[in-house]
């Protein structure tokens, strides 16, 4: 029973957490906001923090033994930047982050210049009306035929060069967060600010019972996984290290919004046979809901910190996100799976 007071009470606390940190934006590389506001959360649960070179925040918990132990999200997000100015007073841009064209266009998002100020506007196709392009349907969605109209009165590329904006300003995404009343969380950035969210819950819990993990642990906030090197330098002292990221969801996979996945394989390769296993079993044993999977297209904190030399064991783990990298959709019964793998892995007293 004690456990379960403690989760609703958690629950709240993920739900209201992520609300505010999807409406951050944070494209990777423009994430000082986003660390602060995770690094003030983990300062207010007493738990030292530390900026590394790249931006990204370490925080440290002191174990009951001095091995050491990671955990890594990221707080970075798909966007985009400005590539240039079109005469008419809309802007070309490039992808930061990997996804498809379809899944931008129409959306709002806001332009924010080096001197701090932020414009808002839409991402569209070229042809945008049924009502005059003969090919607005037929149109190919590439970076080179979109754009992002402006909400200001521009008519040139003066007029935009006026408020400030240039080439290399970054673009954001609106997340239109919502969460229903069934439980399920839609937004964009749920990959991966929902896992932020559940590493902070677990955080606040544990200062709040006292409770301490079995070993020495370091939560990464990794703030350039969506261009692939997050966590490619990790501390040395690090021996193994679990990426809590989002699980994939298709027609011949296990994934589920309800449930946690732990990946047994993405696109970089098998994770650890072993730390995958152990994971598996703490999750039988404490009858929390999971599935096995492989993710065909996926690569990982984990990867980047393999692929940068580091000496660890690595693994997977995320609540089944729904449309990744699109309108993405989670349940809470799935962040509830993962918030529990994660205390589970901690061997919290």
């Amino acid at each position: 029973m004690e456990g379960e007071i403690n989760y609703m009470e958690a629950k709240e606390y993920i739900i209201k957490t992520l609300q505010t940190l999807v409406n951050i934006p944070s494209p990777s590389g423009f994430t000082k906001k986003a660390i602060e506001f995770v690094k003030g959360e983990a300062e207010r649960f007493a738990y030292a923090c530390e900026i590394n070179q790249k931006g990204g925040l370490i925080i440290t918990i002191e174990g009951r033994s001095n091995e050491t132990v990671g955990l890594t999200a990221h707080v970075d997000t798909l966007g985009a930047m400005v590539r240039s100015i079109n005469s008419d007073g809309t802007l070309q841009f490039t992808m930061v982050g990997g996804y498809t064209m379809h899944s931008v266009e129409g959306s709002y998002c806001k332009i924010h210049t080096r001197d701090g100020r932020v414009y808002t506007g839409t991402i569209l196709i070229k042809s945008c009306s049924v009502h005059y392009h003969d090919d607005a349907r037929t149109m190919e969605r590439t970076e080179k035929n979109m754009i992002v109209r402006i909400d200001e009165i521009v008519n040139s590329k003066e007029d935009v060069l006026a408020l400030g904006i240039n080439s290399g300003d970054y673009i954001s995404f609106d997340a239109e967060f919502e969460y229903t009343e069934k439980g399920f969380i839609k937004s964009r950035h749920l990959d991966d600010k929902a896992s932020v969210a559940v590493l902070l819950g677990v955080l606040k819990e544990m200062s709040e019972n006292k409770l301490v993990p079995g070993k020495r642990t370091k939560i990464l906030i990794s703030n350039y996984e969506e261009v692939g090197f997050g966590a490619s330098w990790i501390p040395e002292d690090i021996s193994e290290l679990v990426a809590v990221d989002m699980g994939v969801i298709g027609d011949d996979l296990n994934g589920s919004e309800y449930k946690v996945s732990i990946c047994a394989k993405d696109s970089s390769g098998p994770y650890d046979y072993e730390l995958t296993g152990k994971l598996i079993s703490l999750a039988k044993e404490n009858n929390i809901d999971y599935v096995v999977d492989i993710f065909p297209h996926y690569g990982s904190d984990v990867s980047a910190a393999l692929g940068g030399g580091n000496n660890i064991r690595g693994a997977l783990i995320g609540q089944g996100v729904h449309a990744s990298h699109g309108m993405e959709r989670t349940h809470i019964k799935g962040i509830e799976n993962t918030f529990k793998l994660v205390k589970a892995y901690l061997d919290l007293r």
